[in-house]
């Protein structure tokens, strides 16, 4: 068992997959971390959508223009549902917020049984919704690959790199 800024670290963009299936039961680990995240009010506004064959997988993977994804051999589109998601007084919807717990929660998930992902939001959203079918109150707000990865963190360069914890934090009345 990794601690848990061990497992933090494991967790990258992974943009390399092997190509080896992922079994179902290894997939529904990783969705078992997204259902159990927090939710404003506990509403619980997502939907998870995994993709493994063709030729529906080539249809989403289609919906990104990046060649990497080709090779990704699991699709999962996180939707949420604004429908039932929690609104503050001001009418700020806390979908995403909720949608976003749930997918860092299985992205850590994967990062634990081996698995690399990665979070893809520049998509056609809208031929996403078209080629499933979504209905109107669901809207696709993520990819994420997921597989097995071709890559480590250390090879991923400069997208791993992080701001010093003095840049990014400011103490007040301590």
């Amino acid at each position: 068992m990794h601690s848990f800024i061990e497992l933090a670290k494991l967790r990258f963009s992974c943009r390399k997959y092997l190509q080896k299936e992922v079994s179902k039961d290894v997939i529904e680990s990783v969705l078992e971390a997204a259902r159990i995240a927090p939710s404003a009010t506990n509403s619980q506004p997502w939907r998870f959508i995994v993709v493994t064959k063709e030729p529906l997988l080539q249809q989403v993977k289609d919906c990104y223009s990046r060649e990497w994804l080709r090779l990704a051999p699991v699709v999962i589109i996180a939707c949420g549902d604004h429908s039932i998601s929690w609104r503050r007084a001001d009418g700020k919807d806390h979908c995403d917020i909720d949608l976003a717990i749930a997918i860092d929660h299985l992205t850590l998930m994967a990062a634990n049984v081996g698995l690399g992902t990665c979070w893809i939001c520049k998509f056609d959203a809208m031929k996403t919704s078209e080629i499933l079918k979504l209905p109107s109150h669901l809207t696709p707000i993520a990819l994420i690959s997921l597989g097995y990865p071709a890559e480590t963190p250390n090879e991923v360069g400069p997208h791993f790199k992080r701001k010093p914890l003095n840049d990014i934090v400011s103490w007040e009345g301590l």
